[in-house]
């Protein structure tokens, strides 16, 4: 028999699946949409509690086939619209939550060290002391956002890495390489890092289906309230009398008045969820000086109702530590005290027309101390930060157009940093503030998306005025193009100019050994990136279980920066001085992911079993300067990264035990000048590369989890920043329960 060929364009459409995104077809329609039949296996797959409390993931697990659409259906940073991964016209690199859990990370930028663009430079374990950068960047030249709120400081990037949550609080973590001035706005030069919390409640193990308890329905017809708890916590210990605790209790309230029918085409619902946690913990370091204790609490709440959502947030950190030549060898006994506070509230509301207003408040308040115990050299700081911020987004045929304006409101008062004050006033953490200075910046950006079969176009401009430089708004546009050939290939394009203010260190620090300058100007950039994503996953039996994925990720870049800011020496035996150069990074990466699903019926055990995962990443960076200023030693800018290699492996061992390997290779750039007795040489000493080797292993069961780590496997001496050896092996282990 002749068999009849359909051509695509008189194939049938198939509905694989309900959802009310915002660019789902019968939400596009804008209008009530009635189905007639529903079957009695759709009816009761609506009644399963995971159904309903399901919230897209970044799990990259393909065992089941909707893993990749759930993966798509995540939204993703990078526009000022709200764009699913699968529509983003940048890639975007996201480190998910069963990633986090699977690593060896004692920390958030221990975590950020596995993603192969970003280079963090840390003094101590535990990301106590840690400069965080990308694509060759400085550590000042990225924003930080939590949960899509600015929390950068203006008084230093060698804070940034205060963050007021745990690892036991995030979700995702989401990197965003290249200039991204036209959503954020200053900072934003060479890219962004946005922490996403667990904001719903969660209280299921990766491996695990969620319990039901604590949770409970009434009758098809009545109105269906669900009330969910959930208690989380974990203690760890380890080398160096290091000693921690942590404790998570989530919530949630969901109140629906609508039958079974009315659920399927999306009745109404209000959801009110909220988390609050807190965490400590102390060591006495690995290497000299590195002692270190910190707490930090953080509280999440949001109302989602079916008009509107509402959200709260608000945290606060405190950390003590001995910082290691924080600023210069020639102390290798300095101290710091750091404490920090987080406020944010937002609206916004749903449909096609979506306004988001949202006000935030920052506060960081340091005490340093030159040598440790003593006045010498001791500075205090107290920096604010105010912002109010508006946007709107439309939704309307010629796809997703939205404007924002900002206001952001950024002082300092020091000892030591800004201009001599006529009232001096006492510190909050001790000595006086005689000095201070303030700036305001204000901005408007709007931006223009169009989502079509096969293309994704992105273009906005930013226009952005500072006080402290002129009356003049300076224009920063930008252009993101993707085109998507077919459902497993994409290929990437952009361009987009960023622009960094120079913080209130650059302007103002002086000590013995550095010079800051009050006449810099702002950093700008224009960055171009191309690159290509490809997926692919396949079926290795007829068994529902087994099956493999493949994904391939190639980028490359050119940042063309102007007025970059560093802080360099001109003669062996001159102070370091904040300066203005020109300097262009280009590079690439290559990235490949694979997994592969043990083949284990469920009827042999009672778990699920954990795929076989590898994943390689390498990164290349060259950098090239533009002036024929000699620079005997630049501090940060110029000792980059010029290869990066990381390969990790997660596999099961035996019955709910599996291990994590991840293996890092880097090769940096530069020299430092060597000390000795804290005495300079006057010599400077390349970096070495070297390789390191973690590995964690986790026992996984509902309720609990037992996990030891060991960190530096190869006890390898090595130096991310010069004169400051690395801890060797470092051991640990934990208990995690789930209530």
């Amino acid at each position: 028999m002749k068999r009849k060929h359909f051509s695509r364009a008189n194939a049938p459409v198939t509905f694989r699946r309900f959802c009310r995104k915002g660019y789902a077809v019968f939400a596009s329609l804008h209008r009530e949409v009635r189905i007639g039949v529903l079957t009695v296996g759709m009816m009761a797959s609506m009644i399963i509690p995971k159904v309903e409390a399901m919230q897209p993931t970044v799990n990259r697990s393909i065992d089941d086939e909707d893993d990749e659409t759930e993966l798509s259906e995540v939204t993703v940073s990078g526009t000022m619209s709200p764009l699913t991964a699968l529509q983003s016209a940048r890639i975007v690199g996201i480190i998910s939550r069963q990633q986090i859990e699977a690593s060896a990370a004692q920390s958030v930028t221990d975590l950020l060290k596995t993603a192969v663009g970003v280079d963090v430079r840390q003094r101590g374990g535990f990301g106590i002391q840690s400069d965080i950068s990308i694509n060759g960047g400085t550590f000042d030249q990225i924003i930080i956002l939590l949960n899509g709120v600015n929390i950068s400081s203006p008084h230093t990037g060698h804070l940034a890495a205060d963050f007021p949550v745990g690892l036991a609080d995030i979700e995702r973590i989401e990197i965003l390489e290249g200039a991204a001035s036209r959503v954020y706005g200053a900072s934003a030069f060479g890219g962004a890092i946005n922490i996403v919390t667990r904001n719903r409640q969660s209280t299921s193990s990766p491996s695990e289906d969620p319990p039901p308890a604590l949770s409970f329905r009434e009758g098809a017809n009545s109105k269906i309230p669900s009330r969910l708890l959930s208690v989380e916590g974990g203690a760890q210990g380890g080398s160096y009398a290091t000693f921690g605790a942590d404790i998570r209790l989530s919530t949630s309230l969901a109140h629906t008045a609508r039958s079974l029918t009315e659920r399927a085409g999306g009745g109404s619902s209000e959801v009110f969820s909220s988390s609050l946690s807190a965490s400590y913990l102390r060591s006495d370091g690995a290497t000299a000086n590195s002692d270190f204790r910190k707490g930090q609490v953080f509280l999440y709440g949001e109302y989602d109702a079916t008009d509107f959502r509402l959200d709260l947030q608000a945290g606060y950190s405190e950390k003590a530590y001995g910082a290691n030549t924080f600023y210069s060898a020639a102390y290798p006994n300095q101290w710091e005290h750091n404490r920090r506070f987080i406020l944010s509230a937002g609206a916004e509301t749903k449909g096609r027309v979506r306004v988001r207003p949202e006000i935030y408040w920052n506060r960081l308040l340091d005490n340093f101390q030159l040598i440790r115990h003593t006045a010498t050299g001791e500075n205090f700081h107290q920096s604010d930060v105010h912002g109010a911020r508006v946007s709107a987004s439309l939704a309307w045929a010629a796809g997703r157009t939205a404007i924002g304006t900002e206001v952001r409101e950024e002082n300092i008062h020091s000892s030591s940093l800004g201009r001599a004050t006529l009232q001096p006033r006492d510190g909050y953490m001790g000595g006086t503030y005689t000095k201070a200075d303030s700036r305001t910046n204000l901005s408007f950006n709007a931006e223009h998306t169009l989502t079509l079969t096969h293309w994704t176009v992105s273009a906005g401009l930013l226009a952005n005025r500072n006080s402290r430089f002129d009356h003049h708004f300076r224009l920063y546009p930008g252009i993101d193009i993707a085109y998507t050939p077919n459902a497993h290939w994409r290929l990437f394009a952009s361009y987009n100019k960023g622009f960094r203010l120079p913080t209130f260190t650059d302007l103002y620090y002086k000590s013995p050994t550095h010079e800051g300058n009050q006449g810099m100007q702002a950093e700008e950039s224009h960055s171009v990136q191309l690159g290509t994503t490809l997926h692919c996953a396949r079926r290795l039996s007829s068994m529902p279980e087994p099956s493999s994925a493949l994904s391939l990720t190639l980028k490359a870049f050119y940042h063309r920066g102007n007025n970059m800011i560093d802080w360099v020496m001109y003669s062996a035996d001159d102070v370091f001085h904040s300066a203005n150069f020109n300097l262009d990074n280009m590079g690439f990466q290559a990235q490949a992911h694979f997994q592969i699903s043990p083949v284990c019926p469920r009827a042999l055990t009672s778990h699920k079993p954990s795929p076989i995962a590898l994943d390689l990443a390498y990164a290349f960076i060259h950098q090239q300067r533009h002036d024929e200023v000699v620079i005997y030693k630049s501090n940060y800018a110029m000792e980059y990264l010029r290869h990066k290699l990381v390969a990790t492996l997660s596999h099961p061992i035996v019955s709910r035990l599996s291990a994590a390997w991840t293996l890092r290779w880097q090769d940096r750039m530069g020299a430092y000048l060597l000390y000795e007795n804290a005495q300079s040489t006057g010599r400077l000493v390349p970096y070495d590369p070297y390789a390191t080797l973690d590995l964690k292993l986790r026992w996984t069961a509902r309720r609990y989890e037992l996990w030891a780590e060991a960190t530096n496997l190869f006890n390898k001496r090595y130096f991310d920043l010069g004169n400051i050896p690395q801890p060797g092996i470092f051991v640990l282990a934990g208990v995690r329960v789930r209530l």
